[in-house]
């Protein structure tokens, strides 16, 4: 039975919590669980049937297990709810008291967030007893952002801003890159069009596999692929080493979605380059996201692929163009990046021969689909007549053995004189 329980907003960062906290308590031997969505159920079940000593989870499938009676968290005494904020946002929240009135009363409970709005607050008094609230930042630091970050904000067309993109993706002392945009349809297409550039990308969003998804990001934090494009949601607590450039495709929403985004370069005090591309028609959002955080960009200066303030500021050099060249290709890529078989469909692969042909078994009898063809050709060879067909059985003798029947005549509906 598990004595922790860690909730997350989101399959990757709970992925991500399970892998360092197994990392941490190796030599301790404590075992830890990841429960997500997307994976098959039978694994995580025989896991906890074995015995687990941290369970970190989703509330959807952590709430799908507890209905199951696969998960007891009687015996939870220790209990950690990881970007509280986020999961307040996605709608999480009833998910979250659900499962925290399944815990004892009588354990320590710990709740991270990067804002405290109201409801998170009430939620911290409701299930906390004499709660101690603890912020982290620098000494006599009130602002909201690292000095480390280097912000850069520009108007930019729609249209060329895929331009702006490739060249500052050439940038002199460029490691790892995250790309953020608010729509999954455009994580794919700035994907693709990379991809067509010659640069290594990879692109985490809703409308991909989980197993699709856990593959960008294993490629990416080894390194075959240095670009990552994601939306909010999916890369919410992604934390890799080596972020030194966050891209902004598009205007975040709001000021705690800009620092979520650009909070994934400058860590642990390393410097960070941010770069956000403001439409025309996302100034007046951009301006209260400026005004909110009191930074010094309420203008954005207008900005072209050609604009000479890019290669000065980010350290381009002169004639880049829109396209890495093949000198510069040096990632293995995505494909490099094996997709683990997470059973998300619950069906086991065919097995494939050396043609790469399936022998595995048919939903239909044997020889049906033979027997099909067959019976379509056999249809086809046959001349078309233009006869009515009769529902009489056909006769077995020949036409001359036969017996004529009689013709009738009518001539305005009455029988004719034979002749």
């Amino acid at each position: 039975m598990p004595q922790a329980l860690v909730v997350c907003p989101t399959r990757e960062l709970g992925l991500q919590v399970a892998t360092d906290l197994e990392r941490a308590g190796r030599l301790k031997g404590i075992k830890v669980l990841a429960i997500y969505g997307g994976r098959a159920y039978e694994p995580q079940i025989d896991a906890l049937h074995k015995g687990i000593d941290v369970v970190v989870g989703t509330p959807g499938r952590l709430i799908d297990l507890v209905n199951r009676r696969d998960l007891m968290l009687t015996g939870i005494r220790t209990l950690v709810l990881d970007e509280a904020d986020e999961m307040l946002d996605m709608g999480f929240l009833p998910d979250v008291e659900r499962i925290v009135s399944e815990i004892p009363a009588k354990r320590q409970t710990m709740l991270f967030s990067a804002t405290m709005p109201g409801q998170i607050v009430n939620l911290a008094r409701r299930y906390m007893t004499q709660p101690i609230h603890l912020r982290a930042s620098e000494p006599g630091d009130d602002s909201a952002i690292v000095d480390t970050i280097e912000q850069h904000v520009w108007r930019a067309h729609p249209m060329d801003k895929i331009e702006i993109l490739a060249r500052i993706l050439q940038a002199d002392n460029r490691g790892l890159v995250m790309i953020f945009t608010r729509t999954k349809r455009k994580a794919q297409r700035i994907c693709d069009d990379l991809t067509e550039r010659g640069f290594a990308v990879g692109t985490v969003h809703g409308d991909l596999g989980q197993g699709a998804r856990e593959q960008a990001l294993r490629a990416f934090r080894n390194g075959k692929v240095d670009v990552l494009v994601a939306t909010d949601v999916a890369a919410r607590g992604i934390d890799v080493d080596g972020v030194t450039h966050v891209i902004n495709y598009e205007c975040p929403d709001d000021e705690k979605t800009y620092l979520h985004r650009i909070g994934r370069t400058g860590r642990a005090g390393a410097s960070g380059v941010a770069v956000t591309l403001v439409d025309w028609e996302d100034i007046a959002r951009w301006q209260m996201i400026d005004r909110a955080l009191k930074l010094p960009f309420k203008d954005p200066i207008e900005t072209y692929s050609s604009s000479d303030h890019i290669y000065t500021g980010l350290g381009i050099p002169p004639g880049t163009t829109g396209k890495l060249p093949k000198a510069g290709r040096t990632r293995e890529g995505l494909a490099a990046e094996g997709v683990e078989d997470l059973g998300e469909t619950g069906k086991k692969k065919p097995k494939l021969d050396d043609r790469g042909h399936s022998h595995g078994k048919s939903n239909r009898p044997d020889n049906a689909k033979g027997d099909k063809a067959k019976s379509d050709r056999s249809k086809s060879d046959k001349p078309k007549s233009d006869k009515p067909k009769s529902d009489k059985p056909k006769s077995d003798k020949p036409a001359a053995d036969r017996p004529q029947r009689p013709r009738k005549r009518t001539r305005g509906g009455k029988p004719a004189t034979e002749v």
